[in-house]
C-alpha cells in the first residue's frame, strides 16, 4: 500500500527534516495572483465606490451634533487625583474605575488613564532603584 504522506509531501515540494518548507520554497509555489483581493473586501469597496464624500460629511454633521460614536477622540471630563508617590497609585486607579461605572469615561478611557498609570508606576520604579543603587554604590565606596 502506498504511503500516503510520501505523496502528499512530494506533491506540496521539498520540506525540511521538521517537516516545513526548506528556505526559499513555498508549499504554493505560483502564489496568489496579483491584484487579487479577498471577497469581503471587493465587496465592500464596491458598496462604498463614490460614497466616500457623503459619509464624510456625514460623520462631521454627526459629530458636530454631539454623537460620541462619530469620533474617535474626545477631551475626557475627568480629573485624575494627584498622584505624588506611590501610595496614591491605588486611589488613581479607583477613581478611573469609578469614573467608568458613572459613565464619565468609556471603558477605552479608562484603560488609557491606567496606561498614564502604569507608565507612572514605572517611573517611580526607576526612580527608586536609581536612589537604592546610589546608596548602595555610596556604602561600596566607603567600606574599606
Amino acid at each position: 500500500m502506498p504511503d500516503l504522506n510520501q505523496i502528499k509531501q512530494e506533491e506540496q515540494g521539498v520540506r525540511d527534516g521538521r517537516g516545513r518548507f526548506a528556505r526559499g520554497r513555498s508549499g504554493n509555489p505560483a502564489g496568489r495572483p496579483r491584484g487579487c483581493r479577498d471577497h469581503a473586501n471587493r465587496a465592500a469597496r464596491l458598496l462604498l465606490a463614490g460614497e466616500g464624500e457623503a459619509l464624510t460629511r456625514k460623520a462631521v454633521e454627526l459629530a458636530l451634533a454631539g454623537d460620541p460614536a462619530a469620533y474617535r477622540e474626545r477631551a475626557v471630563e475627568f480629573t485624575m487625583p494627584p498622584i505624588r508617590n506611590a501610595g496614591d497609585l491605588a486611589g488613581a486607579m479607583a477613581a478611573v474605575a469609578d469614573a467608568t461605572a458613572q459613565g464619565a469615561v468609556t471603558p477605552r478611557e479608562a484603560m488609557q488613564l491606567g496606561h498614564v498609570v502604569e507608565a507612572y508606576v514605572r517611573a517611580v520604579e526607576a526612580t527608586e532603584f536609581e536612589r537604592r543603587l546610589r546608596v548602595l554604590e555610596a556604602a561600596d565606596v566607603a567600606a574599606p
